[in-house]
């Protein structure tokens, strides 16, 4: 995030005794599955409203806008990343089907990545959770999240020791994308790296 110190795992902006180490107290109390945050921006920022009209209000041009300024801002920062997969972090079939578009993959198949990395929608799956985490507690989301996720069966064998680029468009609590990490690591993953448009200082 621009004018932050990051924490190197997690992405959330430092305290000024954690600069030292760039991680934040949480991930060196309890490190997180996945190995790497990398956030465009605060989600207090002025990108919420564009994300807002584009996943509330269904306009799909905002996907090009939002991805436009990352291209812009930090897209030739990450075009030489080593990994093989890009993956958004799913919608379930029914969610998907109410809104009609996945919006972390709308915005994550516009961005640069290297050509030598695959995007592709349909490895990662998720169940059907009817409740909202917006709101929830740390732990009631970690909770709500667990078993959530799964691998495509005829998808397995080609993660094996692959490095793996997830997209979120929001990262809050980091529960959904730390379980995420923990399946794609339990099927064989060796390295998994977050791509977020915006992060959250605390659950919203």
């Amino acid at each position: 995030m621009f004018n932050y110190q990051c924490c190197c795992q997690c992405g959330i902006a430092l305290q000024a005794p954690e600069v030292a180490l760039q991680k934040c107290v949480a991930c060196q109390h309890l490190e997180p599955y996945f190995d790497e945050t990398y956030c465009l921006d605060r989600y207090e920022g002025l990108l919420q409203k564009p994300l807002h009209e584009l996943k509330y209000q269904k306009r799909i041009a905002f996907a090009n806008a939002l991805s436009n300024t990352w291209n812009l801002l930090i897209g030739k920062d990450f075009v030489n990343t080593h990994a093989d997969y890009l993956l958004p972090v799913p919608l379930s079939t029914q969610k998907l089907a109410q809104r009609g578009f996945n919006q972390s993959w709308e915005i994550a198949r516009r961005i640069y990545c290297g050509q030598h990395i695959q995007k592709t929608p349909y490895v990662l799956q998720r169940h059907h959770y009817s409740e909202h985490q917006a709101g929830s507690s740390l732990n009631n989301r970690q909770q709500a999240i667990q078993g959530m996720f799964y691998v495509a069966a005829d998808d397995i064998q080609k993660l094996q020791n692959k490095t793996v680029i997830i997209f979120d468009d929001v990262m809050t609590s980091g529960a959904t994308l730390n379980e995420i990490a923990r399946v794609l690591k339990d099927n064989g993953v060796s390295r998994v790296i977050n791509w977020v448009l915006l992060r959250a200082a605390r659950p919203i």
